[in-house]
């Protein structure tokens, strides 16, 4: 699918997973499901856990910024591969973090396999794992066993909050952005 946004732009992009409608046209999925009903969520985000493509697209070839997010979970693999523009890398999550995912933080099927990770955030709900009060600066909020079992699988991919160095990428020149799911 080819999407044109103008510049500049700020959005996000997931990938769903399990997706079905019911007898009465509701459209659903197990995972990232954004809560529309439909197909088409018009405007809402995605409910996490989620694996996040997230891009701010400069106007007149400016330097754009892009990165994959798992700090909302993770769901599916995912990269973001520049196309054209100058000093441009690509970035990828290409793991499937289901797959070590502790229990306290996965998401189960209906045939009991893990269908999504949570983030400590989500799934603990404590401020040292949400960079939250006494927690909310990089100097007070370091990585985790929990963010590094995400970053271990997705080196590129933000883990926590404060994963800026690792995670976030720049492009000038007016790129545009391939974004595969399960690449």
């Amino acid at each position: 699918m080819t999407l044109d946004v103008p510049a500049p732009w700020t959005g996000r992009f997931w990938g769903r997973t399990l997706c079905s409608t019911d007898s009465t046209g509701k459209f659903t999925c197990s995972t990232a499901d954004c809560g529309s009903g439909q197909v088409a969520c018009n405007g809402a985000g995605a409910i996490p856990p989620a694996s996040l493509v997230e891009l701010t697209l400069a106007a007149n070839g400016g330097q754009d910024f892009y990165d994959i997010s798992l700090v909302d979970g993770f769901n599916l693999p995912v990269s973001v591969t520049p196309q054209g523009g100058n000093n441009c890398n690509a970035t990828s999550c290409p793991a499937n973090v289901n797959a070590v995912c502790p229990s306290e933080l996965a998401v189960y099927g209906t045939d009991g396999s893990v269908i999504a990770c949570k983030s400590a955030c989500l799934a603990l709900n404590q401020p040292q794992y949400c960079c939250t009060g006494a927690f909310n600066t990089s100097e007070t909020c370091p990585r985790t066993n929990y963010s590094m079992i995400f970053k271990n699988q997705c080196p590129l991919a933000y883990s926590y909050a404060y994963d800026d160095s690792s995670s976030t990428f720049t492009c000038t020149g007016g790129a545009n952005y391939l974004i595969e799911f399960c690449p």
